[in-house]
């Protein structure tokens, strides 16, 4: 069972699903007896609960009009699961050549072995080696497409946020 909510200390209206003893609301956390609470509408339809709240959400900014011109969510839900473009189709609407875009990627210089961003590169070293030495952090970012500089930088940032201590050049995370 769906139930759509208020509370009466900040008139928040959110959906419950069963029933417990109390309920405690999501904004401002009063609690109060399941009971107690003001229950606009109980049904075993999640769809319906979702419904009904969002128009009284509208109502409440004086829109209730235009989302009565809407459809349910669950209608709306179908049609964007229908309407999802994949990436040729985007690529292609873009006036992008698929072909090159896919060969431009097997080009990359960073190569196939680059995974994640810089930042979890760097940190990713930081895991695997045990206490490495900034040179060997160098290297195991190289390898996998993370320039000296950028290494070097990220190292000093994670030091000063206290998230790595270094100590007589070996670098360990916190």
């Amino acid at each position: 069972m769906y139930a759509v909510v208020g509370c009466s200390e900040c008139s928040n209206l959110w959906i419950i699903e069963g029933r417990s003893e109390t309920i405690q609301c999501p904004r401002c956390g009063s609690r109060r007896a399941y009971e107690k609470r003001k229950k606009f509408v109980e049904t075993e339809d999640a769809s319906h609960a979702r419904d009904v709240r969002a128009s009284m959400l509208a109502n409440r900014q004086g829109e209730g009009d235009a989302f009565a011109k809407l459809d349910s969510f669950d209608a709306l839900e179908e049609a964007v699961a229908d309407g999802v473009v994949d990436d040729e189709q985007y690529l292609e609407a873009s006036g992008l050549d698929v072909d090159e875009v896919e060969a431009a990627g097997e080009r990359d210089r960073r190569g196939p072995t680059r995974s994640g961003s810089k930042k979890e590169i760097v940190e990713r070293a930081l895991e695997d080696l045990e206490r490495p030495t900034e040179d060997e952090v160098i290297d195991y970012a190289g390898e996998r497409g993370v320039s000296a500089a950028y290494v070097r930088d990220a190292l000093e940032k994670l030091v000063r946020r206290g998230e790595v201590s270094e100590s007589r050049g070996r670098y360990r995370r916190l």
